[in-house]
């Protein structure tokens, strides 16, 4: 997808280059465009939302439509309050539609350097683009991590990522072990439990802290934009009193209280689990909680605690990397954890010009955060 641009901002001759054209880099594209700045958005695959596209088919916004709009362009009324995967997709197709944005897909970034007042990107093709800024909207969800469990390479089982799950058909009737009690690995149980999988079981290292998706008609989205500037301490206190009141004690099923605080878990890197359906499969015994995986030995998972046990399919639920340091690993921009030291409208002191969007996942929803952020981040280009 390719439209004429609006004309060149008076200030350089350079486009700002956009790399990614998920929600995040759309959105930046949009609002650099509304200022009158050229954005041209490079994707690797071949049309936008790609990351939406591969997703389960069972998957809708953890988050409410109205708050989960980009700028320019609400999400219409008929997606419903809980957008569908295949809706997402639809919005972020007509989004780019409606902003006429400048998007060339079929081309991937391999790195990201500094040439005086300006950036090259060097991508597909041997192409070396020349842009006044770079905006890294790659996504948070980038490169499916899958633990280097012993014995894995041997294990005989299907073994797969949570990336490539679609819907629970392929695994009628079958014993299937899911990895990983985050958001995505607590749908995909409940998924396979309500979709005719035989046995369910979910494997837990660290018990999450769950919550109801709307209570009383409240979303819990909102509550977690109340509360994020909120001191941590009293985060925690509010959020084991809800969980008290709203959320039923799972301890005989395997799932006890969470020893950390809520907020205290969210600034570690991990946010609530959004219950669709996962409390009422696991006090059903639909779905059963197991220890953590240790590795694969005799054609048996080793689970954390002493238990072997033989399930058809193994589905990793285990996350993803953000896998940028290739991409800019050598301009000093990242943390020990591979996330960028700064994002939003600040760029890191050794690279201005350069800029981070979608690289955290907050309890105030992603789309929100991207919107606000694709706005800071355009004022501050344009100035």
């Amino acid at each position: 997808m390719a439209t004429t641009p609006l004309p060149l901002s008076p200030q350089t001759a350079h486009p700002v280059y956009v790399i990614g054209a998920g929600p995040g880099g759309l959105a930046v594209a949009a609002a650099l465009r509304a200022r009158g700045v050229r954005a041209v958005v490079l994707e690797k695959s071949d049309a936008v939302g790609a990351s939406w596209r591969a997703h389960y088919d069972r998957l809708r916004l953890h988050t409410t439509r109205r708050l989960s709009a980009l700028p320019g362009l609400r999400i219409p009324r008929s997606s419903g309050r809980w957008v569908a995967r295949a809706d997402v997709v639809r919005y972020l197709e007509k989004y780019a539609e409606k902003h006429e944005l400048e998007i060339v897909t079929g081309v991937e970034v391999f790195r990201v350097e500094r040439a005086g007042a300006d950036w090259v990107l060097h991508a597909t093709g041997g192409r070396r683009l020349t842009g006044r800024a770079v905006v890294v909207a790659t996504g948070y969800n980038h490169t499916p991590r899958l633990p280097d469990w012993p014995g894995r390479d041997a294990y005989k089982g299907r073994l797969d990522h949570a990336r490539t799950y679609r819907n629970p058909e392929p695994y009628t009737g079958k014993d299937v072990l899911v990895v990983g009690i985050g958001n995505t690995g607590a749908e995909i149980a409940a998924d396979l439990a309500d979709g005719g999988a035989a046995r369910v079981r979910l494997a837990v290292r660290t018990v999450p802290h769950i919550v109801k998706r709307t209570t009383a008609g409240w979303p819990a989205q909102r509550s977690g934009i109340l509360v994020r500037r909120l001191p941590t301490g009293l985060v925690d206190r509010l959020g084991a009193l809800a969980a008290r009141v709203g959320t039923p004690d799972l301890s005989a099923y395997g799932l006890p209280r969470p020893d950390k605080g809520l907020a205290t878990r969210q600034r570690e890197g991990a946010i609530p689990v959004q219950d669709v359906g996962l409390i009422d499969a696991v006090r059903a015994g639909k779905v059963e909680i197991v220890a953590a995986v240790e590795g694969f030995e005799d054609g048996e998972v080793v689970l954390a605690d002493g238990t072997r046990i033989t399930p058809d399919a193994v589905i990793a639920a285990t996350g993803y990397r953000r896998a940028l340091e290739p991409l800019v690993g050598h301009l000093d921009v990242l943390d020990g954890r591979g996330h960028p030291v700064v994002q939003g409208a600040r760029c890191p002191r050794e690279a201005p010009g350069l800029y981070f969007t979608g690289f955290t996942n907050p309890i105030s929803g992603m789309f929100r955060e991207l919107a606000i952020d694709a706005e800071k981040i355009a004022r501050r280009i344009a100035r």
